[in-house]
């Protein structure tokens, strides 16, 4: 059982899945967001950028349409990342999308839209910043590799400027769901900050990127197996594999892939936050809506088995290995994650099955019916004394899975059980 925080914060159990958005000056080059860390160009070019920064196609309606098409709950935007770009109206610094071609306060939008919807808005803000002379660049990792000229650093400095900036974020915008922090490369500790945040939003959630532990987990990409997360957890994945914004000639994940890491991660008792990034115009690519529609249209089928869900793997599916000696038993496994509301107990197929059949051990009670979420089919079930288990007992078995007909989606199965199953 993941811990709960018991307050109004504990509504990040609800929202499960969101959209992440990576947007700015690095959609121009079309590399990657960090292009300037990454790739060959420097930072007196890479800020020429700011001249020819004018989304004119750029619909927050568009982007919510698209994001409640997919199933998501809520969405977190890029307010300022690594390069230090503001994509809203601040006092601080020039250095914002006020002063381009554009200039409208693009979160302001974005903000107006989810009030209107009633759609929860979350804010990324990058803790490095590769352009303010305050912040001690010292070629450690996603910094610039040293101070320009002129440049002052001073960390505390710094972060007075940084609170200036959450104060405009978390008093202009209204209601704000997260704080998503970033890469606290100078390991910059001091709680005040996210309590000055907490302050100005009651029951906001903060993450464990900032200066301080936070609410919740933020692991990404690779997520390590397991039957359950023990904290708060909320994963992020680009639905480009090279690049968090936008990238010309972009590796895409396949749809089945994106639908397994989703799976997986809600499986676990985790949320999950799915990133995209558009172009300088302000749209998404066509390729990112057919996948996150085809993404939708999954998901709308099989949602029922994370709303009100607890993980509950240990029921029977994957498990962890203690010992050597068990890794060729476990070969015979079938991977699977459960999770449990009452007397429905969902099997989640997040990995391709070996066979047609799904062994439960060590379940060994028989539901009353077994349905496949993706189409509605009724599948037969058993218990069965099996060979490879000949010297334990008869486990459940769900038979005839249509592996070979749908391969295209990851499969839940909905077992529905008497009261028994909580004997």
């Amino acid at each position: 059982m993941i811990p709960r925080f018991n307050d109004a914060r504990d509504r990040f159990f609800d929202l499960r899945f969101g959209m992440f958005v990576h947007w700015g000056l690095y959609a121009i080059p079309a590399w990657h967001e960090q292009i300037l860390w990454r790739g060959n160009i420097t930072r007196k070019e890479y800020e020429k950028l700011i001249h020819g920064f004018n989304p004119v196609r750029f619909d927050p309606g568009a982007w919510l349409d698209l994001a409640e098409e997919a199933g998501m709950q809520y969405i977190c935007f890029t307010t300022k990342h690594h390069d230090g770009f503001c994509l809203w109206n601040t006092a601080h610094t020039d250095y914002s999308i006020m002063n381009t071609p554009y200039g409208k306060d693009a979160l302001a939008l974005l903000a107006e839209a989810c009030r209107k919807r009633n759609f929860p808005l979350s804010l990324y803000y990058s803790c490095p910043d590769w352009h303010h002379p305050n912040y001690p660049n010292k070629g450690r990792h996603h910094e610039m590799f040293g101070p320009r000229p002129g440049d002052e650093p001073d960390l505390d400095r710094y972060y007075e400027y940084v609170s200036k900036q959450l104060q405009e974020l978390m008093t202009n915008y209204g209601p704000i769901y997260q704080l998503f922090w970033d890469v606290n490369v100078a390991e910059y500790d001091n709680p005040s900050i996210n309590e000055l945040v907490r302050s100005l939003q009651p029951g906001i959630l903060i993450n464990n990127r900032g200066p301080d532990e936070g609410d919740y987990r933020t692991p990404e990409r690779d997520v390590p197996e397991g039957g359950v997360f023990r904290v708060p957890t909320e994963a992020c994945q680009s639905l480009g594999r090279e690049s968090w914004g936008y990238r010309v000639d972009e590796d895409y994940y396949t749809d089945k892939f994106l639908m397994q890491s989703i799976d997986h991660i809600l499986a676990m008792g985790g949320n999950y936050l799915l990133n995209v990034g558009p172009k300088p115009d302000g749209t998404i690519t066509e390729e990112n809506e057919i996948t996150l529609r085809r993404i939708g249209q999954w998901y709308a089928r099989i949602r029922e088995a994370f709303e009100g869900t607890e993980p509950a793997s240990y029921m029977g599916g994957t498990d962890e290995i203690e010992s050597a000696s068990e890794v060729k038993s476990r070969v015979f496994r079938d991977h699977v994650l459960l999770t449990r509301r009452g007397n429905y107990v969902y099997v989640h197929v997040y990995s391709d099955l070996q066979s047609n059949t799904v062994i439960l051990k060590p379940l060994d009670v028989l539901p009353q019916r077994a349905i496949l979420l993706n189409n509605g089919q009724e599948l037969e079930t058993s218990l069965e004394l099996l060979p490879w288990y000949w010297q334990e007992r008869p486990y459940l078995r769900i038979l005839r899975v249509p592996v070979n007909e749908i391969t295209d989606e990851v499969l839940v199965i909905r077992l529905e059980f008497g009261d028994d199953v909580t004997e």
